[in-house]
């Protein structure tokens, strides 16, 4: 029946395609904040139009799943630019395929980096955002930077943010501090974008799910990596 999600399905299936095109990594890390990290997530590696068609589809049934017990109305999906592009493009095509009644005319819209002062010119390409409901399509949020600078061109362009969704939750509190690595749970970047925005902000998969997954490979060795990591970096929210 279009419109009806498959939560038993679509993370295991993402979670494969993440491995087999090795979107997801094990081993040892450095991470840009410095720290490190027993696991590798690069959504930019999702380039072949099968591995695309996986990841939009995850996108597009977690939406589906979320509104199916919330209120969500959405007019545009929005893909901060350059790796939100093609995931919100996609997804918009795929939450039209899937439930075409409620999204076949959800439109997408992107920023340029650089303002266009020829032709239409202004800084968004697709549907402008003025009067419309917008949830952004990301890969990660990792300390917030780059996402709040999309919702504040949302803003600028007089659309309303109604949530985000991204593939990865890594649920690990903000970088920062000297006792950074101390266990001591802080707010996660996720968990931030909430409580200032108030708006729901969803995820495809978590750390949570990358540690069951290893758990049913018996992967124990990078199981118990990622149980260490999420506990020397918790989040509280």
């Amino acid at each position: 029946m279009a419109g009806k999600s498959e939560p038993a399905s679509y993370k295991p299936a993402f979670l494969q395609s993440c491995l087999s095109a090795k979107v997801l990594t094990f081993g040892h890390y450095t991470l840009k904040s410095g720290r490190q990290s027993p696991y590798f997530f690069n959504a930019g590696l999702f380039h072949r139009a099968d591995l695309l068609r996986s990841i939009s589809t995850a996108y597009a049934r977690s939406i589906l799943d979320f509104i199916a017990h919330t209120p969500l109305s959405v007019d545009v999906l929005f893909g901060p630019s350059y790796k939100g592009i093609p995931l919100a493009t996609a997804t918009v095509d795929k939450l039209a395929e899937l439930d075409p009644d409620r999204f076949a005319r959800v439109s997408y819209s992107f920023n340029r980096k650089e303002a266009k002062d020829h032709g239409e010119g202004g800084n968004i390409v697709g549907a402008p955002l003025r009067g419309k409901r917008v949830l952004i399509v990301d890969d990660v949020i990792t300390v917030g930077t780059a996402m709040r600078e999309a919702i504040d061109i949302i803003r600028k362009e007089g659309g309303e943010l109604v949530g985000v969704i991204v593939a990865l939750d890594r649920m690990e509190k903000m970088p920062g501090g000297a006792a950074d690595d101390d266990g001591t749970p802080g707010l996660s970047a996720i968990g931030e974008m909430r409580r200032a925005y108030g708006v729901p902000v969803l995820s495809i998969i978590t750390l949570d799910d990358l540690i069951a997954l290893l758990r049913g490979m018996g992967s124990e060795d990078d199981m118990k990596r990622l149980e260490e990591y999420k506990a020397r970096y918790r989040a509280c929210g």
